[in-house]
């Protein structure tokens, strides 16, 4: 990515970014993600290099001419089409007249959110769960927030539930009250051994998005390396415009201070020693050379990878790398 130079516009959004402080914890509030609409105007999505479909983009264009939704009626002017006369109001002013349309040019916004029990795991104020859970919220208010239809999948080892995209507030409501529904369920997912869910995901994803749509992958990644997943996230990216966020917790890149621990998964205990020098390094090299393909894979795809942790504030490390990837 290229090197931030900040505007005083971004600046200001930056400032602005760090008023929203979140409260964290191993569950959502429902009420935390309903609040984030507020910071909505903080966050700049930005639009992506990759057109798919020619009438597609953020926003309604100003642009008048033959598109989709009907915009006015004007007096006919030399160069318009013949084919958009209005030939009632001709006939009945006597003048010839012609249709005006507003070409569409929003774009369906669908985001995936992970809720398995990989992300249900914290060192630091909030769960990897609960990270995901905001960041969708936030993303989902700020595309509402610029009249975009928004709708979205969230999924687990035990299945998905799909929120169809629409242009209102309903929806984005529904989206979070079935993202806080998988998140409070996560102490009950413990013995579930399904580690398709995230290959299962994006085939169901790609059902539902239309050609054309953003599509938010929020997930740790941890069953990435199944050939199906890249095959449908490959497929996904040919007609639609693909941002993965990458969710870690520092302790999964680096083991604790040297000492000797008991950790325990719920069921069995173990110890480990920390403090060998060899198995520190084993353990970050497996943690990096997971991350590597994850990235490599959406440089593939020619899709930016956004990579937030929980020891960072969600909505000023949000907005700057959404900064970052406006500029690259």
């Amino acid at each position: 990515m290229a090197r931030l130079n900040p505007t005083s516009k971004s600046v200001n959004r930056f400032k602005a970014a760090d008023q929203f402080k979140l409260e964290g914890g191993a569950y959502t509030d429902i009420r935390g993600l309903i609040q984030l609409r507020h910071a909505a105007r903080v966050i700049d999505i930005p639009e992506l290099n990759k057109m798919h479909n020619p009438l597609s983009g953020l926003l309604s264009s100003s642009f008048r001419g033959r598109g989709i939704d009907f915009a006015e009626v004007r007096i006919y002017q030399p160069g318009d089409d013949v084919r958009t006369i209005d030939w009632r109001v001709t006939a009945r002013t006597q003048t010839p007249h012609t249709k005006m349309f507003q070409e569409e040019k929003e774009r369906p916004v669908l985001i995936l959110v992970d809720q398995s029990s990989s992300m249900f795991f914290g060192s630091r104020q909030v769960f990897k769960s609960v990270l995901a859970a905001e960041t969708a919220a936030l993303l989902a208010w700020t595309a509402l927030e610029r009249g975009d239809r928004t709708g979205g999948i969230v999924f687990s080892e035990s299945g998905h539930r799909e929120v169809r995209p629409r242009r209102n507030k309903s929806s984005v409501l529904r989206l979070l009250h079935e993202i806080h529904d998988y998140n409070l369920a996560l102490n009950r997912n413990a013995g579930n051994d399904n580690q398709a869910y995230l290959t299962e995901a994006l085939h169901n994803v790609r059902r539902v998005a239309k050609h054309g749509s953003i599509i938010f992958l929020i997930s740790d990644f941890q069953t990435f390396n199944e050939e199906a997943t890249r095959v449908h996230l490959r497929e996904l990216s040919r007609h639609n415009d693909v941002i993965g966020l990458h969710i870690s917790d520092p302790l999964e890149r680096e083991l604790p201070n040297p000492d000797l621990y008991t950790i325990t998964n719920g069921s069995a205990r173990s110890r480990i020693d920390t403090a060998v020098s060899r198995h520190r390094r084993a353990y970050q090299d497996q943690y990096l050379a997971g991350l590597d393909t994850i990235r490599a894979e959406f440089a593939r795809i020619r899709s930016p990878l956004i990579e937030l942790s929980t020891e960072q504030s969600l909505v000023s490390s949000l907005s700057a790398r959404f900064s970052e990837t406006s500029t690259a």
